[in-house]
């Protein structure tokens, strides 16, 4: 008689494992355990106050002059309610309207916390008013704060303007002028922007810089200024008074 092995009883049929069948009224009790799950979770998720704004966190805040509490603030009554109803977009909108704030992220922090990114508007220049005030200004000409100094190492833009530039006013307004006068400190290297103390303007085409320790910078008109600020950045290796870069072709240095 023969052996049998392993391999023959591999052939062997197994039985057939009987098939689960639900009943009609198992399906829809199925169905109505899930939507009934689902609806209480959604109702946990969305109406319920376990998944409240609890707090608000924010990244970015660098001037020292923006807080958590003003962000808070600005963002409204989406600090109250589920984090999960947060209008985001309607969020961003909100932080993004404050004055010091350029650009802003916002995202949910589950549990319970909403998470704003945001980055500050950073001044170049400081227009000295009329009553004597200084209004910052950002590299896009955006004004964002008003205080009765202009901060540290960021020169201040006056109006000294010829009796010609004052007759023209109806031509070149004082608004061109002074973003004239922002283009030309937006441009300035850091180590420059730094020793300028002032960026006078006399004319839209005769704008100067008056460094910290003296030092005279005949600037022209604010255009070609990213020229006009390598050129100088290479002058200032010379030691002298008087630079004059107006026309970056042909610079001059005097003392």
């Amino acid at each position: 008689m023969a052996e049998t092995g392993p391999a023959d009883d591999w052939d062997e049929e197994e039985p057939a494992l009987p098939r689960l069948r639900l009943s009609r009224r198992g399906v829809v009790v199925l169905s109505v355990l899930g939507a009934l799950l689902a609806g209480g979770l959604g109702w946990l998720v969305f109406f319920s106050s376990v998944l409240d704004v609890r707090s608000v966190a924010v990244q970015g805040l660098e001037s020292g002059q923006l807080t958590n509490d003003q962000v808070a603030a600005a963002l409204g009554d989406a600090t109250h309610g589920p984090l999960a109803r947060v209008d985001l977009g309607a969020a961003e909108r909100r932080v993004a309207a404050v004055p010091r704030v350029a650009k802003a992220e916002i995202w949910r922090g589950w549990p319970h916390t909403l998470r704003v990114k945001l980055v500050e508007r950073k001044p170049v220049a400081a227009v000295k008013s009329e009553d004597g005030t200084f209004t910052q200004v950002d590299a896009d000409g955006v004004s964002f704060a008003t205080g009765p100094t202009a901060p540290a190492g960021v020169p201040v833009v006056e109006l000294a303007l010829s009796q010609q530039a004052n007759e023209s006013l109806g031509v070149i307004s004082r608004p061109e002028l002074v973003r004239a006068a922002v283009t030309v400190a937006a441009g300035l290297p850091e180590a420059v922007a730094k020793r300028a103390g002032a960026v006078r303007v006399y004319s839209y085409d005769d704008i100067e810089l008056q460094l910290s320790d003296g030092v005279v910078v005949r600037w022209g008109s604010a255009d070609r200024t990213g020229r006009k600020a390598k050129v100088l950045t290479a002058l200032l290796g010379q030691k002298a008074t008087n630079y004059d870069v107006s026309a970056p072709e042909a610079p001059a240095v005097s003392s």
